[in-house]
């Protein structure tokens, strides 16, 4: 039997489709009143649903945080467990994290957790490089380089883990300032690396930097000339964070957030760091929608990091064929694919396949989605 910790934090990514960026602090609390729903859990599901799947659960005895950190995902199932350590109370907190995480790397050889790049950071920092770790997908930030691209592939490296047929290798995690990020300024750090299980493929990279240089700002400017000169009247603008998407806004003389989402109509602006709500209400004024994103640089996600707001019953209302991708050159010569992962299997399904981006003035080349 291979020993395996289990940690899921309950609270990771239930700010994202409200437009908080994070869960950080008091961001939990805000996220409650604005409705928030849990997404760890269902993650922590799928992973689970597919570890089962693939048949190598046989072979795992898991050592699980008591309650929803970990053990009521797993008590229905036949995968033999082990419940460690105690909660502190049912508000979980990133001290009961550390603190399974402390005992569980004198007893397992691999620790599995479904949550973000704080999750991650809270770990590291008791495991450090004694026991590898593995991420499954669940936060709003998700930039770091020791998690699977979705929970499902993450059972799969699991299993090629058991099997003998991965890697073990360095790769970082990423520290993101979420006030500063509320404020619409993106602060990223290095925070340590940390030992993870790596499969091409099914990895995610770390997230690069976005510092255009001339010639990119140039090649962002090109873009957004295109979008502009060929944007439809009475139709509603969906754009997503990122410089290259902000130069549209710029070239129509308006102000945008670069890591929130905000609304263009009749070259206006009309909604300005919207969370998923306030989005289906546009829609639901205006009518027919367009959703222009640009993928994260390096990583190649277009949907299910940093833009949660634009969720998958945004993505359904608007459709496929509404979608414009834009990205510079350089960023796109970067990327084998782009990715989804919205937290919809179905939509994340639809969205699979081949896509026009545009890379400058009446240009375009053709990427797959995966």
């Amino acid at each position: 039997m291979r020993k395996i910790g289990f940690i899921v934090n309950p609270i990771a990514g239930m700010g994202g489709r409200v437009g908080l960026k994070g869960t950080d602090n008091e961001a939990y609390k805000k996220a409650l009143k604005l409705g928030a729903k849990p997404v760890a859990p269902q993650r922590a599901k799928r992973f689970i649903n597919e570890l089962l799947r693939l048949g190598v659960s046989k072979y795992i005895e898991f050592y699980v945080a008591p309650s929803i950190m970990g053990e009521e995902y797993l008590r229905n199932t036949n995968i033999k467990l082990r419940v460690i350590g105690e909660l502190k109370s049912k508000e979980t907190t990133p001290e009961d994290t550390k603190n399974i995480s402390c005992l569980m790397k004198e007893l397992v050889e691999v620790i599995v957790f479904v949550g973000g790049d704080g999750t991650a950071r809270d770990i590291v920092e008791i495991v450090d490089k004694e026991k590898p770790i593995l991420g499954v997908p669940s936060g709003v930030k998700i930039y770091s380089s020791v998690f699977a691209t979705t929970p499902e592939n993450a059972a799969r490296i699991l299993k090629y883990y058991i099997e003998g047929l991965a890697q073990i290798r360095e790769g970082e995690v990423l520290d993101i300032d979420e006030e500063a990020f509320r404020r619409d300024e993106l602060v990223v750090r290095r925070h340590s690396t940390a030992l993870t299980i790596y499969v091409p493929e099914l990895v995610q990279p770390s997230k690069e930097p976005t510092v255009p240089d001339e010639d990119e700002q140039e090649n962002q400017r090109a873009i957004a000339r295109y979008i502009m000169e060929n944007m439809e009247k009475n139709t509603l603008y969906i754009l997503g964070p990122g410089t290259t998407t902000k130069a549209i806004a710029d070239e129509l003389g308006l102000p945008k957030t670069v890591l929130g989402v905000d609304a263009i109509y009749n070259n206006q602006l009309i909604g300005k760091d919207l969370n998923e709500k306030q989005i289906l209400s546009l829609i639901n004024r205006y009518g027919r929608a367009i959703i222009i994103v640009t993928p994260i640089g390096g990583q190649g996600f277009i949907f299910g990091r940093g833009n949660q707001q634009i969720s998958p019953e945004v993505i359904k209302r608007v459709g496929r064929n509404n979608i414009i991708i834009v990205a510079t050159r350089r960023k796109i010569s970067k990327l084998r694919t782009l990715r989804v992962d919205t937290g919809d299997p179905e939509v994340d399904s639809m969205l699979k396949g081949y896509i026009r981006v545009v890379v400058d003035y009446n240009e375009e080349i053709v990427v797959r989605v995966e």
